[in-house]
C-alpha cells in the first residue's frame, strides 16, 4: 500500500502546494480515459489527488474502489471527498471508517449539491444540514484525518452575500478543517479579494485556488450555469470566435495559464486543477506549475 501522508502538513515548506481533481468513472470507457490520465500525471509528482463523490452518494464505492488504484497503481498521494447528501451519521461514520481501513489520511468534507431532481438541500433526518456540523464530526470521531473544506471566491449560489459566506467558511475553520479549496473562478481578482476579505477576518489557513480551463464557448456557459462563476466578457469573445474545437481549446489553455502565472507571482497557497479526467489540458498546466515551482 502507498504511503499516504498528511495534506496540511505539505504547507509547512512555503511552496505552492499542486494538486488535481479526478471524478469516479460510471463506464468502461470513461474507467479507461481516467486511468490513461493517471497514467500520464504521474510523473508529474502532484502533491496530492482528489476524488468526488456523487450526488446522493451515487458514487462513494466508486470512489473507495478509484481512489485506490489512484494511490496503490499510480503512487498518489489520494484525498476522497465525502458529502452529507442522502447520509445519516451512521452512514457517514461508516464511510469515514471504510476510508480509514482503506488508509486513506486526508477527507474533502463538503455538504454536496442536491441530486438533479431535488430543487433544494435537503438534509437526512439522522444527517447534517452543513459541511461545519460534518467536519466537527469527523475532527471528532476521527481526529487522524487532515480535512479540507470548499470556499468560495464569488459566494456560494445560495448564500446571501460574500461576507455572509465568509462567516459560513469561518464555521468551517472552527469546526476543524485544515484548508480549504476554492470553487473555479475565471478572474483572479475574485480571489484576491476573498483571500484579502479572509485574512482581515483572522482566517489564516492556506487557501488552495481552484482552476479549471474553459475549452470551449458552451462549456463557458455552463460553467457560469452550474458554479455562478464570472466568465469574462474578453474570454468568451475569444470562445465565440473560435474557428474549432482544437482552437476554443488553446484559447482556455492560455487564459487558464495566465491565471495561474498571476496566482504563483503572488505566492498563493496551492494550485488545484479541475481536469475532468482529461490528460492534455492537466498535463500543460502542471507542467507551468512544476516548472515555476520545482
Amino acid at each position: 500500500m502507498q504511503k499516504q501522508d498528511n495534506i496540511a502538513e505539505k504547507f509547512c515548506a512555503g511552496k505552492t502546494v499542486f494538486s488535481v481533481e479526478f471524478f469516479p468513472p460510471k463506464t468502461e470507457e470513461g474507467a479507461r480515459q481516467m486511468l490513461r490520465t493517471a497514467d500520464r500525471l504521474r510523473g508529474l509528482l502532484p502533491d496530492y489527488v482528489s476524488i468526488t463523490y456523487g450526488a446522493g452518494g451515487s458514487s462513494r464505492e466508486r470512489t473507495v474502489e478509484y481512489g485506490g488504484i489512484l494511490r496503490n497503481v499510480f503512487g498518489f498521494n489520494v484525498m476522497p471527498h465525502l458529502t452529507c447528501v442522502g447520509h445519516s451519521k451512521l452512514e457517514i461514520s461508516e464511510m469515514l471508517k471504510k476510508y480509514s481501513e482503506s488508509g486513506f489520511k486526508n477527507i474533502m468534507a463538503l455538504r454536496g449539491d442536491p441530486p438533479k431532481d431535488s430543487p433544494e438541500f435537503v438534509p437526512n433526518p439522522d444527517g447534517f444540514k452543513h459541511a461545519s456540523e460534518l467536519i466537527e464530526f469527523v475532527k471528532s470521531n476521527f481526529p487522524d484525518f487532515s480535512i479540507g473544506c470548499a470556499a468560495y471566491p464569488e459566494k456560494h449560489p445560495e448564500a446571501t452575500s460574500l461576507d455572509a459566506d465568509i462567516d459560513n467558511l469561518q464555521k468551517k475553520i472552527d469546526a476543524g478543517a485544515d484548508f480549504m479549496i476554492t470553487q473555479m473562478f475565471f478572474n483572479n481578482s475574485h480571489f484576491f479579494n476573498f483571500r484579502q476579505k479572509c485574512r482581515k477576518r483572522g482566517i489564516s489557513k492556506p487557501i488552495i485556488a481552484g482552476i479549471l480551463p474553459a475549452l470551449s464557448y458552451k462549456q463557458a456557459l455552463n460553467f457560469r450555469k452550474m458554479s455562478s462563476s464570472e466568465i469574462p466578457d474578453e474570454l468568451l469573445r475569444q470562445l465565440s470566435a473560435a474557428e474549432d474545437d482544437a482552437d476554443a481549446a488553446l484559447i482556455g489553455l492560455e487564459w487558464a495559464e495566465r491565471q495561474l502565472e498571476e496566482l504563483l507571482a503572488e505566492n498563493v497557497d496551492g494550485i488545484h486543477l479541475y481536469i475532468l479526467n482529461r490528460a492534455e489540458s492537466a498535463l500543460k498546466l502542471s507542467r507551468l506549475l512544476r516548472g515555476r515551482h520545482s
